[in-house]
């Protein structure tokens, strides 16, 4: 049952609301507040998940209500209610962070659908902060070697800025996991982080995945199409593999990070975008531009910062580190009592020649799990790690 504050001084106001809201809606339950003060002490004292709030009131008046409210607890929803001379004000109250208003007497359906939405809303930004957190420990940075700490230090001076990062390293070293962490660590951590997997996209379909198209522009265009550019405005744009982009799609990249606008495929129309790009590869970049396969332009337009990352063979101290953390994450994701691995099992785990990196590692560490004793042994990774 979803809990609404009606901050009104108007009593008679006041009971339609309550009416509206509480006695004929059993989806609600309503509390009530005669004055801004009052409101606000209530806000700062309970959870509410919705706050319906009038604009003109004695004590301290529904601006004030707002602005302090934020402070303590932004994620609650404010409608505010505003009588006809206060349309400029319930607008500015809107730029302040309000959700919506509505005017005196309130319309019932206008009503009805204000709450509905702005309790939606609220569901949706509590779903999100969730899935961020997921996201987070989805892509956590594991190591204490050198190199993963330069890589650290690197990104928290580089992250929250707008500069363009080029990623490299070996296919399973963790370069999404670097792109993940610079967006995180970004002021555009709230919008979007768009991943393109340019190996991933035939060469012909590659400009209308980033670009978009309109109707009729190829033979299967049937509608419009928003490409990832446009997707990802005011956040990040992560294209992986960006060394197997074609030439044609290189050159319209160039233009999009040197004019920060895009056009679909098919249109001349220019779309005015504001994204920030981050890009990974496993080849090196400087060895296709020497054989006509990258553009030189491009490369420098990319690389503002560089961010090697380096092989698993390179940074064996984290190994037992990221042992313990693929071991805990999938027991957690299997839903079974963690296991634990003998001294023995992480040295000869170590000494391996990893040629698939981490991404080898945790697939040799999630078999060990499934077919190894409650300990894993020397002989469990002798028999199973298929080294």
């Amino acid at each position: 049952m979803s809990r609404i504050l009606i901050i009104e001084d108007e009593s008679s106001i006041r009971r339609v609301l309550v009416k509206i809201l509480g006695e004929e809606n059993s989806q609600y339950k309503v509390f009530e507040a005669e004055d801004g003060a009052a409101g606000l002490a209530m806000v700062k004292k309970e959870d509410f998940d919705l706050v319906l709030c009038d604009i003109k009131m004695p004590k301290m008046d529904g601006i004030e209500v707002l602005e302090a409210s934020r402070k303590e607890k932004p994620e609650i929803p404010f409608i505010m209610i505003s009588g006809h001379g206060d349309l400029d004000t319930a607008v500015n109250a809107m730029r302040l962070g309000a959700f919506d208003y509505i005017s005196k007497p309130p319309d019932l359906n206008r009503l009805l659908t204000t709450v509905r939405n702005a309790l939606d809303r609220k569901v949706l930004v509590q779903e999100n902060k969730i899935l961020k957190k997921k996201v987070s420990r989805n892509y956590k940075m594991i190591g204490e070697s050198p190199e993963i700490q330069q890589i650290q230090g690197i990104i928290e001076k580089v992250a929250p800025t707008d500069a363009r990062v080029l990623i490299t390293g070996q296919n399973g070293t963790g370069k999404e996991l670097v792109a993940h962490w610079l967006h995180q660590k970004s002021e555009r951590s709230a919008a979007p982080l768009i991943e393109v997997n340019c190996a991933a996209i035939p060469a012909e379909l590659i400009e209308s995945e980033l670009f978009g198209h309109v109707k009729g522009a190829f033979t299967s265009a049937v509608k419009d199409r928003a490409g990832k550019f446009e997707t990802a405005h005011k956040g990040t744009l992560f294209l992986d593999e960006v060394g197997d982009m074609s030439l044609s799609a290189q050159a319209k990249v160039l233009r999009a990070l040197q004019e920060n606008r895009i056009s679909r495929v098919g249109s001349d129309k220019d779309i005015k975008v504001d994204v920030r790009v981050i890009a990974a590869t496993n080849k090196n970049l400087k060895e296709e531009i020497a054989e006509g396969r990258f553009r030189e332009d491009l490369y420098h337009r990319l690389a503002v910062i560089l961010v090697e990352v380096p092989s698993l063979n390179n940074r064996r101290d984290d190994i037992p580190l990221l042992i313990d953390f693929f071991a805990d994450k999938i027991a957690s994701e299997q839903g079974t009592a963690p296991k634990s691995f003998s001294k023995k099992a992480v040295t000869l785990l170590k000494g391996y020649d990893w040629t698939g990196n981490i991404r080898e590692l945790r697939n040799v560490v999630e078999r060990l799990i499934i077919l190894g004793d409650q300990e894993i042994s020397e002989q469990d990774v002798k028999a199973f790690a298929s080294k």
